[in-house]
Protein backbone atom coordinates (compact mmCIF):
# COMPACT_ATOMS: atom_id res chain seq x y z
CA UNK A 1 0.00 0.00 0.00
CA UNK A 2 1.16 3.64 -0.78
CA UNK A 3 1.47 6.01 2.08
CA UNK A 4 -0.30 9.22 1.65
CA UNK A 5 0.77 12.60 3.27
CA UNK A 6 -1.13 15.87 3.12
CA UNK A 7 1.66 18.76 3.65
CA UNK A 8 -0.44 21.76 2.76
CA UNK A 9 1.68 24.58 2.56
CA UNK A 10 4.39 23.29 5.35
CA UNK A 11 6.59 22.18 2.31
CA UNK A 12 7.24 26.11 1.39
CA UNK A 13 9.62 26.71 4.78
CA UNK A 14 10.24 22.57 4.89
CA UNK A 15 12.28 22.97 1.35
CA UNK A 16 14.65 25.58 3.36
CA UNK A 17 16.37 22.71 4.49
CA UNK A 18 20.04 22.08 4.39
CA UNK A 19 20.08 19.04 2.58
CA UNK A 20 20.73 19.66 -1.05
CA UNK A 21 20.25 16.53 -2.85
CA UNK A 22 22.47 16.38 -5.41
CA UNK A 23 21.36 13.00 -7.25
CA UNK A 24 18.59 12.66 -9.21
CA UNK A 25 18.41 15.45 -10.74
CA UNK A 26 16.18 16.23 -13.31
CA UNK A 27 18.15 14.82 -15.96
CA UNK A 28 18.54 11.77 -14.56
CA UNK A 29 16.92 8.36 -15.19
CA UNK A 30 16.39 5.21 -12.62
CA UNK A 31 15.99 2.07 -14.04
CA UNK A 32 14.02 -0.52 -12.01
CA UNK A 33 15.95 -3.65 -10.94
CA UNK A 34 18.91 -1.66 -11.14
CA UNK A 35 21.20 -0.49 -8.60
CA UNK A 36 20.63 3.85 -8.18
CA UNK A 37 22.20 6.17 -6.13
CA UNK A 38 21.20 9.46 -4.24
CA UNK A 39 23.60 11.86 -3.24
CA UNK A 40 23.50 14.67 -0.40
CA UNK A 41 25.49 17.60 0.81
CA UNK A 42 25.25 20.09 3.65
CA UNK A 43 24.60 23.53 1.77
CA UNK A 44 26.50 25.31 5.18
CA UNK A 45 22.71 27.16 6.04
CA UNK A 46 21.62 26.87 9.35
CA UNK A 47 20.36 24.42 10.54
CA UNK A 48 23.20 21.86 9.43
CA UNK A 49 23.76 18.30 9.00
CA UNK A 50 24.62 17.74 12.42
CA UNK A 51 21.38 18.66 13.47
CA UNK A 52 19.24 16.60 11.34
CA UNK A 53 20.70 13.59 12.59
CA UNK A 54 18.95 10.39 10.98
CA UNK A 55 16.43 10.54 8.48
CA UNK A 56 14.01 8.40 6.19
CA UNK A 57 14.17 8.45 2.47
CA UNK A 58 11.99 7.00 0.18
CA UNK A 59 10.60 8.03 -3.79
CA UNK A 60 7.86 9.96 -3.50
CA UNK A 61 4.89 11.31 -6.12
CA UNK A 62 2.47 13.93 -5.66
CA UNK A 63 2.02 17.81 -5.98
CA UNK A 64 3.08 20.27 -3.12
CA UNK A 65 0.51 19.78 -0.87
CA UNK A 66 -0.29 16.05 -1.03
CA UNK A 67 2.34 13.58 -1.80
CA UNK A 68 2.30 9.49 -1.77
CA UNK A 69 5.23 7.09 -0.40
CA UNK A 70 6.16 4.52 -3.10
CA UNK A 71 8.76 3.05 -2.24
CA UNK A 72 11.09 3.74 0.97
CA UNK A 73 14.95 3.43 0.39
CA UNK A 74 15.99 3.38 4.03
CA UNK A 75 14.41 3.75 7.24
CA UNK A 76 16.79 5.82 8.77
CA UNK A 77 20.32 7.11 7.44
CA UNK A 78 22.82 9.61 9.20
CA UNK A 79 23.01 12.29 6.88
CA UNK A 80 25.97 14.11 8.53
CA UNK A 81 28.03 11.24 8.20
CA UNK A 82 26.68 9.66 5.18
CA UNK A 83 26.68 11.36 1.82
CA UNK A 84 25.18 8.67 -0.22
CA UNK A 85 23.14 5.33 -0.37
CA UNK A 86 22.21 2.79 -3.02
CA UNK A 87 18.99 0.83 -3.66
CA UNK A 88 17.51 -1.21 -6.00
CA UNK A 89 13.84 0.67 -7.87
CA UNK A 90 10.55 -1.74 -7.56
CA UNK A 91 9.38 -2.12 -10.99
CA UNK A 92 5.95 -2.07 -9.97
CA UNK A 93 5.76 1.09 -7.84
CA UNK A 94 4.51 2.91 -11.32
CA UNK A 95 4.66 3.42 -14.45
CA UNK A 96 7.29 4.98 -16.88
CA UNK A 97 7.96 8.37 -16.70
CA UNK A 98 9.30 11.46 -14.93
CA UNK A 99 6.61 11.89 -11.81
CA UNK A 100 9.43 10.72 -9.22
CA UNK A 101 11.00 12.62 -6.24
CA UNK A 102 13.46 11.80 -3.67
CA UNK A 103 12.03 13.24 -0.30
CA UNK A 104 14.13 13.24 2.81
CA UNK A 105 12.61 13.44 6.42
CA UNK A 106 14.85 14.03 9.46
CA UNK A 107 13.33 11.82 12.49
CA UNK A 108 13.96 13.84 15.41
CA UNK A 109 14.30 17.47 13.28
CA UNK A 110 10.96 19.80 13.42
CA UNK A 111 10.37 22.08 10.77
CA UNK A 112 11.20 25.92 12.53
CA UNK A 113 7.81 27.45 11.30
CA UNK A 114 5.64 24.38 11.18
CA UNK A 115 6.76 22.22 14.22
CA UNK A 116 3.99 19.79 13.28
CA UNK A 117 6.10 18.28 10.32
CA UNK A 118 9.50 17.42 10.26
CA UNK A 119 12.50 18.97 8.32
CA UNK A 120 12.17 18.06 4.46
CA UNK A 121 14.60 18.15 1.60
CA UNK A 122 13.74 17.55 -2.21
CA UNK A 123 15.07 16.49 -5.11
CA UNK A 124 14.10 17.22 -8.62
CA UNK A 125 11.52 15.39 -10.66
CA UNK A 126 13.44 12.44 -12.33
CA UNK A 127 12.64 9.92 -14.67
CA UNK A 128 11.81 6.05 -13.59
CA UNK A 129 12.25 3.49 -16.60
CA UNK A 130 11.66 0.15 -17.25
CA UNK A 131 8.64 -0.16 -14.65
CA UNK A 132 5.52 -2.41 -14.58
CA UNK A 133 3.04 -0.34 -12.33
CA UNK A 134 0.62 1.56 -12.25
CA UNK A 135 -0.74 4.67 -10.23
CA UNK A 136 -4.02 4.61 -9.32
CA UNK A 137 -6.98 7.20 -9.63
CA UNK A 138 -6.17 9.66 -6.34
CA UNK A 139 -2.35 9.18 -6.99
CA UNK A 140 -2.84 10.49 -10.32
CA UNK A 141 -5.44 13.17 -9.50
CA UNK A 142 -2.42 14.36 -6.97
CA UNK A 143 0.14 14.27 -10.30
CA UNK A 144 -2.25 16.09 -12.07
CA UNK A 145 -2.04 18.82 -9.04
CA UNK A 146 1.70 19.57 -9.89
CA UNK A 147 -0.16 22.27 -12.03
CA UNK A 148 -1.44 24.67 -9.72
CA UNK A 149 1.05 22.96 -6.83
CA UNK A 150 4.12 21.96 -8.66
CA UNK A 151 6.97 20.18 -6.68
CA UNK A 152 10.58 18.89 -7.30
CA UNK A 153 13.27 20.71 -7.00
CA UNK A 154 14.56 22.51 -3.99
CA UNK A 155 12.07 25.16 -3.16
CA UNK A 156 15.61 27.45 -2.31
CA UNK A 157 16.28 26.70 -5.96
CA UNK A 158 12.83 28.10 -7.19
CA UNK A 159 12.73 30.73 -4.29
CA UNK A 160 15.99 31.95 -5.83
CA UNK A 161 14.65 31.11 -9.10
CA UNK A 162 11.60 33.38 -9.06
CA UNK A 163 13.40 36.47 -6.90
CA UNK A 164 15.90 36.25 -9.78
CA UNK A 165 13.02 36.43 -12.62
CA UNK A 166 11.56 39.00 -10.26
CA UNK A 167 14.78 40.82 -10.67
CA UNK A 168 15.25 40.59 -14.04
CA UNK A 169 11.45 41.46 -14.70
CA UNK A 170 12.29 44.62 -12.63
CA UNK A 171 15.43 45.24 -14.18
CA UNK A 172 13.72 44.82 -17.99
CA UNK A 173 11.15 46.96 -16.73
CA UNK A 174 13.61 49.70 -15.83
CA UNK A 175 15.33 49.05 -18.66
CA UNK A 176 12.01 49.52 -20.98
CA UNK A 177 11.45 52.87 -18.60
CA UNK A 178 14.67 54.25 -19.17
CA UNK A 179 14.63 53.34 -22.86
CA UNK A 180 11.14 54.90 -23.06
CA UNK A 181 12.24 58.02 -20.82
CA UNK A 182 15.36 58.27 -23.58
CA UNK A 183 12.85 57.89 -26.92
CA UNK A 184 10.62 61.08 -24.94
CA UNK A 185 14.24 62.77 -24.67
CA UNK A 186 14.96 61.96 -27.80
CA UNK A 187 11.13 62.94 -29.23
CA UNK A 188 12.00 66.03 -27.45
CA UNK A 189 14.64 67.06 -28.49
CA UNK A 190 13.94 66.28 -32.21
CA UNK A 191 11.30 68.24 -31.15
CA UNK A 192 13.37 71.18 -29.93
CA UNK A 193 15.62 71.46 -33.19
CA UNK A 194 12.91 71.07 -35.35
CA UNK A 195 11.32 74.04 -33.60
CA UNK A 196 14.63 75.85 -33.86
CA UNK A 197 15.35 74.95 -37.33
CA UNK A 198 11.59 76.43 -38.41
CA UNK A 199 12.83 79.78 -36.61
CA UNK A 200 16.16 79.63 -38.15
CA UNK A 201 14.26 79.14 -41.55
CA UNK A 202 11.68 81.91 -41.12
CA UNK A 203 14.53 84.47 -40.19
CA UNK A 204 16.41 83.15 -43.55
CA UNK A 205 13.01 83.50 -45.66
CA UNK A 206 12.25 86.87 -43.72
CA UNK A 207 15.61 88.68 -44.73
CA UNK A 208 15.32 87.62 -48.73
CA UNK A 209 12.47 89.18 -48.69
CA UNK A 210 13.19 92.46 -46.86
CA UNK A 211 16.40 92.59 -48.93
CA UNK A 212 14.46 91.97 -52.09
CA UNK A 213 11.68 94.87 -51.21
CA UNK A 214 14.83 96.64 -50.38
CA UNK A 215 16.46 96.31 -53.92
CA UNK A 216 13.32 97.26 -55.69
CA UNK A 217 12.61 100.66 -53.20
CA UNK A 218 16.31 101.61 -55.08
Amino acid sequence: MFAKVVLLSALVSSALATVFITSPTSSSTFTAGQTATITWQDNNVAPLLAAWGNASVGIWTGNANQQTLLQQVVASVNVSTTTSIQFTPNASIGPNGQEYFIRMESLTLKDANNTQYPEMAFSALFTMASMTGTFNSSVSAEIAGQSTAPIGGSTTGSIAATTSAASSSAKVAAASTTASSKSTTASAASASNGAISSIVANIWISAFFGAVVLALML
